[in-house]
């Protein structure tokens, strides 16, 4: 199961507003595999879509399909506001270790 912080969902809850989607959720979809582990990416979407599952919070829902579902299993979606990485949203799988060799062209990664 996904986790959401509080103030992660503070901040996707004024998203909404500010862009009028109120009674919207959030769609999480897998993008793909890095060395870092999944790859997500996150859009608005008024409502559950056949198949998804939902996870309703208390301003708004998220919405992943089945393999997102697999693939968001004990991840953290956190807010972030560094001046190295910018501000917004991350998601963060605690089971997951990047590897040394990112960009440099060789493989290995465990």
């Amino acid at each position: 199961m996904v986790t959401i912080t509080p103030d992660a969902e503070k901040f996707i809850s004024e998203l909404l507003e500010k862009n009028k989607k109120a009674g919207y959720g959030v769609k999480i979809y897998f993008a793909g595999m890095a060395c870092s582990g999944p790859q997500f990416g996150m859009s608005f979407q008024e409502k559950a879509e056949d198949g998804d599952v939902t996870l309703k919070l208390s301003n708004f829902s998220l919405f992943y399909d089945a393999e997102t579902a697999k693939e968001l299993d004990e991840c953290i979606i956190e807010f972030i506001d560094d001046p190295n990485f910018g501000t917004g949203l991350t998601i963060n799988n605690p089971n997951i270790k990047g590897c040394a060799t990112c960009g440099s062209g060789k493989s290995g990664c465990s």
